[in-house]
């Protein structure tokens, strides 16, 4: 593989937290958004409870299959990461979904015995951030590479085996601080690695997205394609090191360009049957 053009400017400012400290990033939530946080995990626990009972429904005859395809041993020797764009075209309907969808699929992977780990990828800033600051401190240099401060959340890691936590930590997917950029590729690679440490012998990463990469200070200074130049780069090292089969779900955006598998909904309620569907296919494969 040749040497890749892509740098980040500086790692110095990068994140990487549970989702329980994000206060300690994001600061604490003023009066309106904490009482926004309510109304919005108030939806997810009860206004969308149907919506809720028919996907556990899903999942309890998707069980039944794969486990007719699979044995013990092949599930309980399978890692699967979700990985979710929080950016801010995520807002609304999007985060909503992806809180409930992460919640039952977790729920969903654990019981079959498989391993799951939920992460979550945005920007600690708009527009650039602490990274762009020093850019400009130092003299600006032309083509700098990658001018965001990147954040990047554990929502439910490998080691964490309860089948269940009540759906309590998806709950921060939903501050209206939270979602700024994505810078895609960075956050597949980081996802990736924590995936490899993993000792099961089979082992899936899947993204949830809802567009291409995009972050204006980066994309400013370095042209138009340089995100999606390496989230393509990336994406094709994993698939060539054949170590991690790699897919995405797009949201109201078809992703086929960049992953060798993929899924589609127009609407995000439709989420977590188009992801369930996707599992149960990547898993029985061969």
């Amino acid at each position: 593989m040749p040497e890749s053009t892509y740098r980040p400017y500086t790692t110095k400012f990068d994140i990487e937290i549970d989702a329980d400290h994000l206060d300690n990033v994001l600061g604490p939530l003023t009066n309106a958004n904490a009482k926004a946080l309510d109304e919005a995990w108030d939806v997810v626990q009860t206004g969308l409870l149907s919506w809720r009972t028919q996907l556990h429904l899903l999942a309890a005859d998707t069980d039944a299959r794969v486990r007719s395809h699979l044995s013990k041993e092949q599930l309980t020797g399978t890692a699967v990461t979700l990985l979710l764009d929080q950016s801010g075209s995520m807002r609304g309907q999007k985060m909503l979904f992806s809180a409930a969808t992460a919640d039952i699929v977790q729920e969903f992977l654990l019981t079959l015995g498989v391993s799951c780990e939920v992460l979550g990828f945005t920007t600690s800033h708009w527009k650039g951030g602490r990274s762009r600051n020093r850019w400009k401190w130092r003299f600006r240099p032309r083509n700098p590479g990658r001018l965001n401060d990147l954040l990047h959340i554990i929502y439910r890691s490998f080691t964490d085996n309860r089948a269940s936590t009540g759906g309590w930590v998806y709950r921060q997917m939903l501050r209206h601080d939270l979602a700024k950029e994505n810078i895609d590729g960075e956050a597949i690679e980081w996802a990736a690695r924590r995936l490899l440490d993993h000792p099961a012998n089979r082992k899936i990463l899947i993204v949830l997205s809802d567009g291409a990469p995009v972050d204006d200070s980066t994309l400013s200074e370095n042209g138009p394609t340089y995100l999606t130049d390496h989230l393509q780069e990336v994406v094709d090292h994993i698939v060539s090191a054949a170590q991690i089969s790699i897919a995405s779900l797009g949201i109201g955006f078809r992703p086929h360009n960049f992953y060798p598998q993929s899924g589609y909904v127009e609407s995000p309620s439709d989420m977590g049957n188009a992801l369930i569907g996707l599992l149960e296919s990547i898993l029985t494969k061969g």
